[in-house]
């Protein structure tokens, strides 16, 4: 069966590291993912983006484009998708044309840094302590 876990942390904390010190955890992190990859337990991981990076589509028909990852608190995050978009309009278009189908459903739109072991890190924002 497959789960995903979510990370939750302070994002005050995690932007105010140095890069040496995002490096350090990233180093201590990557051999838990190399272990877990061993035994075939691991698949994606990703940082997600900040969330002043963060988009949220809610609201009747095309729906309205909100900054921010602002849920409702009877929502619950229920899935996701990893899409590979040349940019934010994009990502936007796609989450529209998946409300179309699921129209009950809010859309929270942030960039993210994919992890795949033994890969090299993509970089997916300019922003020191982004992406």
């Amino acid at each position: 069966m497959l789960y995903a876990m979510l990370a939750y942390h302070v994002e005050a904390e995690v932007t105010s590291w140095t890069p040496q010190e995002d490096a350090a955890l990233m180093t201590e992190l990557l051999a838990v993912h190399e272990r877990l990859n061993a035994r075939k337990l691991l698949g994606p991981a990703a940082r997600l983006g900040g969330t002043a990076e963060a988009r949220t589509l809610r609201g009747p028909g095309a729906g309205m484009v909100i900054d921010g990852p602002f849920a409702e608190t009877k929502e619950q995050l229920l899935g996701l998708y990893v899409l590979n978009c040349a940019d934010e309009d994009e990502a936007i278009a796609i989450a529209r044309d998946l409300r179309r189908a699921n129209p009950s459903a809010v859309y929270e739109i942030r960039p993210i840094r994919l992890y795949l072991p033994g890969e090299a890190l993509p970089e997916t924002s300019n922003e020191p302590g982004q992406g």
